[in-house]
């Protein structure tokens, strides 16, 4: 195991609106504020979108498991922010060769449930807002921390110097 020491920097409240992009709210905003290294919590409803419940097999270079949603589900989740080794941020997993898209490193997991459903897994794509969400970002200052693409597995996991 390794560890980073830090502290509490900037903390903000945010509202998501229905039908906003999660991740897409979450990058813009990461971005207008250069945040290098964060975590936040949040709760609300998701109308739609897609979600990983895990891989298919618990192998090396996995395949994910896509769940899709639709119709509205209660939501409360948590996730990191952080920056790429160069100083440049980049979005999302990317498959074993590909290239990832500049931007921030968002990584959500959450727990949605409808009815007497539930579903938990890493918030992907296109996920939209359903009415509300709230989060509270907490800046994370003195920690130094990337996320960089893995050759070994083909996905983005956390440095820590």
């Amino acid at each position: 195991m390794k560890y980073a020491k830090g502290s509490i920097g900037r903390i903000f409240l945010l509202k998501f609106e229905d039908d906003d992009i999660v991740l897409k709210e979450l990058d813009k905003f990461a971005r207008n504020e250069k945040l290098k290294a964060a975590t936040f919590v949040f709760l609300g409803a998701l109308k739609k979108g897609h979600i990983v419940t895990g891989p298919k097999k618990p192998i090396m270079h996995l395949e994910p498991n896509w769940k899709k949603f639709k119709d509205g589900w209660e939501v409360m989740g948590i996730g990191t922010i952080f920056n790429n080794s160069k100083g440049l941020p980049c979005t999302g997993g990317a498959p074993k060769g590909r290239l990832l898209a500049q931007g921030p490193q968002i990584h959500i997991h959450a727990s949605m449930g409808k009815k007497d459903k539930v579903i938990t897994g890493c918030v992907r794509k296109n996920s939209k807002v359903f009415l509300v969400i709230e989060a509270i970002v907490f800046e994370l200052k003195g920690v130094k921390a990337t996320k960089d693409l893995d050759p070994q597995t083909g996905l983005n996991l956390l440095n820590i110097f």
